[in-house]
């Protein structure tokens, strides 16, 4: 591992330790409740002396078969835990169907079991989905359970399983922080099945201590939620009563992030948790084409392998290390078309750098144009290459009041043009104060070598403020050092909001000065300040069987260059949505721009923007159906004014058509019928997803992609096998071509090729 890595990772730990003796966490106790007498169900719900409801851990010998079933003797003896209350539609009403849970444990894991009682038979219920962790499984029916480990009331992790036994895991940090603090790529080993009894579905959950975190102590209390989603009815019920407002409109899963609304689980007496050790080596075989390389290479063939290493510190400090780190198995970006003078934004993929996410986030409102601090995707890429990873490591956790993010990693850019090694560095570290917010700091580094000069660093604070269920105020100040960019090198924010449900409203301002430069970060664009206006009026339609609500917004925004004060960018709009109770909406737009530009503008290969002020008014109409249905996405038509002329744009965006619950279909298009002064073009992009799930734990998918602009057709082809927990086999083939093969067939020719075949294997020790 290189030398930076090494000293970076000493530095930590020894900041860990300083903050580990600042502060600890203290817990509620449980309230003990009395045993049954032997001839009745022990009875487990109970609450504590503030009122809280409390779910008592029931403790067995042996283990539970994980089979959907629920045919063990300990059923006969425990009293289920039910009357689950509904958020939404129907605020605090008793939920439609009848859900009975049980929570066991033994001195492995902890075990949560459910019968989901149905009054349809099964054709009628909504599950479409059975791979691991796909959006979609969100939209079916399931059961979630919801484990507030460290009982902080704002941290926890959940694990949801649908009807046909689709599964997912994921972690949510600051309550979700409006869905930014959710990180549905994070993975754990645990297991689960479902079956059927006459009323309707069972599913059973195993869940491994030692895959947990928690706070070291024999008897703990944790906090525990559980969620019950029924498709058909856009229903979301719990344990414990949610607001309304927490499902940030029409939601049926945000509920489940109002962690501090959870019960308590009593009376769990935990392991103590052993030196955790995971080994995870890989091993790699490819074969690539590229006739664009100078000079082409046909067929190369070429085989490596790496490592990945994770190490349990403390029951909740992890440490990962890899080595010789290949994504070979990771799906391409999607296509994009940029009708802007900005930069476009690509998610992260990678699965070493999604697993902690969370642990690194910034304040960033969704209204305001504020960068990325830290952004993973300029870790291994550059200039559209894929730069080596030689050596990692990262550490991610709890401290007391402290969550702590650290990265080192090391690339080699050693063989390919114009690209050096480089170091990179992340330090985050949040603190929780008061309810439901937290302040923190950030502290990047981008470097050649240990003695380089040529390197960059951000400093950044940042603090978030909730009160009151939903108002919210943010702020932060950074700054960055990068050699040949003195003085104008900072960025600040401010915003002010309230998100309730009938309500809501926002005013924000952001600066991001010339030369601010987030070297591990990213920026839609530079040189600017930003005043942003938002308002929302929704009421619920109560007394309509159709429509479950309305929505009326209108924003307001704009862009002013940082140094000279000159207005750029300025933007009004009004939406007004009708919500079904089906899940269907339908929307229209209008919005009002004002655009100067101070130098020639490219929009396309052959049409160029001269300098000048440019007015421009455009609306929209759309129309979604909801993804509860067996063919689902989003229609829209937009026309009007665009810079010096017009544009008419069609698109299908967020398509999905369900030929079974193995098989579906998810198209997307966009079309562009630009007429201007300067020149005419068009824009087509097209997308079709192809997905066949074998299994919860093997699938088949497949990418096709056209894009008008670039004048390619490509395809990605993967097939992942899950063939034990935590050990996976992938095999991979893309290619990338130069025009649309409807078009003119002959001239369908291959620019790159790849084949690639992955194989790892998890070891627990």
């Amino acid at each position: 591992m290189r030398m930076l890595t090494a000293f970076g990772l000493c530095y930590l730990f020894q900041l860990i330790g300083f903050l580990g003796s600042a502060s600890t966490l203290l817990l509620i106790s449980p309230l003990l409740l009395l045993p049954p007498p032997s001839y009745a169900q022990e009875v487990v719900v109970g609450e504590n002396e503030d009122g809280r409801m409390t779910v008592r851990a029931v403790r067995f010998e042996g283990a539970i078969t994980i089979d959907g079933e629920l045919n063990e003797s300990i059923y006969e003896n425990v009293a289920p835990i039910s009357d689950f209350i509904q958020q939404i539609p129907e605020e605090g009403e008793t939920a439609s169907e009848r859900t009975e849970v049980w929570v066991f444990y033994n001195e492995d894991a902890i075990y949560v079991t459910a019968k989901n009682y149905e009054s349809v038979p099964e054709e009628d219920w909504v599950a479409n989905e059975m791979r691991r962790d796909t959006f979609q499984l969100r939209t079916n029916d399931s059961f979630s359970v919801m484990l507030d480990t460290f009982l902080d009331r704002r941290n926890g992790v959940a694990f949801l399983v649908s009807s046909i036994g689709g599964f997912s895991d994921f972690a949510i940090s600051n309550e979700g922080d409006r869905g930014r603090g959710v990180n549905f790529d994070w993975n754990i080993v645990w297991d689960s099945r479902v079956g059927r009894f006459e009323e309707g579905w069972t599913v059973e959950m195993e869940i491994p201590f030692r895959s947990l975190r928690y706070e070291p102590g024999a008897e703990q209390t944790w906090g525990i939620q559980f969620r019950r989603i029924i498709r058909r009815l856009n229903e979301a019920s719990y344990l414990t009563e949610i607001p309304i407002s927490a499902a940030m409109g029409n939601s049926l899963v945000a509920g489940m992030w109002r962690i501090s609304e959870a019960a308590n689980l009593s009376e769990l007496k935990v392991p103590p948790r052993n030196f955790n050790l995971e080994i995870k080596p890989y091993g790699l075989g490819t074969v690539t084409t590229n006739r664009l390389a100078s000079p082409p290479v046909n067929g190369n063939f070429d085989g490596e392998g790496g490592l990945d290493v994770k190490v349990g510190i403390t029951n909740n400090l992890t440490a990962d290390f890899t080595y010789n780190t290949d994504f070979a198995q990771v799906e391409v970006d999607e296509r994009q078309v940029n009708l802007t003078r900005f930069n476009l934004f690509f998610p992260e993929k990678r699965e070493f750098f999604l697993e902690g996410e969370g642990n690194f986030d910034f304040v960033a409102p969704r209204t305001l144009d504020v960068p990325t601090m830290f952004f993973s995707r300029r870790i291994g890429l550059e200039r559209g290459q894929v730069v080596p990873i030689n050596t990692g490591a990262r550490l991610t956790g709890k401290v007391g009041d402290f969550d702590i993010g650290a990265l080192s990693i090391g690339t080699d850019g050693s063989g390919l043009e114009n690209i050096e090694s480089t170091e990179f560095s992340v330090l985050r570290i949040k603190r929780d104060i008061l309810s439901r917010s937290r302040v923190g700091m950030i502290v990047t580094d981008r470097s050649k070598s240990m003695i380089s000069e040529d390197s960059s660093q951000l400093y950044g604070i940042d603090g978030q403020f909730n009160f009151l269920d939903d108002f919210e105020i943010s702020t932060y100040a950074a700054k960055t050092n990068t050699k040949g960019l003195p003085n104008k090198d900072k960025s600040y924010m401010g915003n002010f909001a309230y998100d309730g449900d009938l309500y809501g409203f926002s005013s924000g301002y952001v600066v991001v000065e010339d030369n601010f430069n987030p070297e591990i970060g990213f920026k839609r664009r530079d040189n600017f300040k930003q005043y942003d206006g938002f308002a929302r009026f929704s009421p619920r339609i109560s007394s309509s069987d159709r429509i479950r609500r309305l929505v009326l917004l209108a924003h307001t925004e704009s862009y002013w260059s940082a140094d000279e004060g000159v207005l750029e960018t300025r933007a009004h709009g009004v939406n007004f949505t009708t919500e079904f109770e089906r899940g269907d909406a339908f929307a229209v737009a209008i919005n009002d721009e004002f655009e100067m530009l101070t130098k020639p503008f490219k929009i396309a290969p052959n049409t160029i923007l001269q300098p000048g002020n440019y007015d421009f008014t455009s609306y929209e109409i759309s129309y979604r159906w909801g993804t509860q249905r067996d063919f689902s996405g989003r229609l829209s038509y937009r026309g009007g004014d665009f810079w010096s002329g017009t544009n008419e744009a069609i698109g299908f965006s967020a398509g999905r058509i369900e030929l079974s619950p193995q098989l579906s279909v998810e198209p997307s298009y966009s079309f562009n019928k630009v007429k201007l002064p300067e020149g005419n073009f068009r824009t087509e992009l097209g997308r079709v997803r192809v997905t066949y799930t074998i299994s919860p734990r093997m699938y088949f998918s497949g990418l096709m992609q056209y894009n008008s602009t670039e004048s390619s057709f490509s395809t990605n082809f993967r097939f992942r096998w899950e063939w034990a927990p935590g050990s996976e086999l992938f095999v991979v083939y893309s290619d990338d071509r130069d025009t649309n093969p409807f078009d003119r067939p002959d001239s369908f020719e291959l620019r790159n090729r790849g084949w690639a075949i992955k194989f790892n294997r998890l070891f627990q020790i």
